[in-house]
């Protein structure tokens, strides 16, 4: 089922969903189900799993010189997709990213998803590689969500990157990006980031999932936005619990959003000067 059908269902009860991260290379799915498990009695319409690039890192060799090699930390989407489908009966949407995939191995995870009977994904750009500041495309991939979203309904269309493949069948998924109450931290003003968000929706994107935020007003004032600039498809709300006092800093510093006075303020204890203000 398409998340566009959940969110059009008519239910009257708040519909929820969780996004889980695949589990670190070498550790198994069992951590994952005892998180879950217990959240299965809200009743999730779909649950989202994260996509992770390889990183770089420096090893050793005999000859004490380095090597720089490639290492994906969480891999694992697609099979966890797929796991969470036969054990809970609830939709996944897999997410897919730009950095450090080209599109050839896009292409391949998404002919695995089709198989499956994962019928949603959410395509992202990706951040820049940890202690990198500027994103860079792989070579043979995706500089932009814009394009990797174009990839994905080509698809849809039965157009796949080796060309003279004949009848091929066409998938149907549904495809969701990402907005941003606060804008994106690259984006000039929220102007600019609106118009690339149009273009997406334009080019075939079925809804919007939110950056995290903490203050409601952002997300009503972001959604008015949205519709006065001709964005009509559901906007989802992104939410995540805070539940560490470092989480008042880290937030804000790695996903570039605010945390209200309301809720940072009486967390600090008596006599603490917070870090920022040093």
């Amino acid at each position: 089922m398409k998340v566009t059908d959940h969110l059009a269902g008519g239910t009257d009860r708040t519909l929820v969903s969780f996004e889980i991260l695949p589990p670190l290379k070498g550790k198994g799915v069992k951590s994952l189900w005892e998180h879950l498990d217990p959240l299965m009695e809200y009743k999730p319409s779909f649950i989202n799993v994260t996509y992770h690039r390889s990183e770089s890192t420096f090893k050793r060799k005999t000859d004490g010189t380095f090597e720089k090699v490639q290492v994906r930390k969480r891999p694992g989407t697609v099979g966890i997709c797929a796991a969470l489908q036969n054990r809970y009966a609830v939709d996944a949407v897999a997410h897919l990213i730009c950095g450090g995939f080209t599109k050839e191995e896009t292409e391949d995870a998404l002919i695995d998803l089709h198989f499956l009977g994962i019928d949603n994904v959410l395509v992202l750009r990706g951040d820049a590689p940890r202690n990198e500041a500027i994103f860079e495309a792989q070579p043979g991939g995706h500089s932009y969500a814009i394009d990797l979203l174009e990839q994905v309904m080509r698809m849809n269309q039965g157009l796949y990157l080796e060309e003279d493949l004949k009848n091929a069948v066409k998938t149907d998924f549904c495809v969701g990006v990402a907005g941003y109450p606060e804008k994106h931290f690259e984006a000039p003003n929220l102007a600019t980031d609106l118009s690339f968000l149009k273009t997406k929706v334009d080019s075939g994107a079925c809804y919007v999932t939110t950056q995290m935020f903490f203050n409601n007003k952002k997300y009503f004032e972001y959604v008015d936005a949205c519709r006065a600039a001709g964005i009509t498809v559901p906007i989802i709300p992104g939410l995540k619990p805070l539940t560490t006092k470092k989480q008042l800093t880290i937030i804000p510093r790695t996903f570039h959003v605010d945390i209200p006075e309301e809720l940072s303020k009486p967390s600090l204890p008596a006599k603490q000067t917070p870090m920022w203000s040093r």
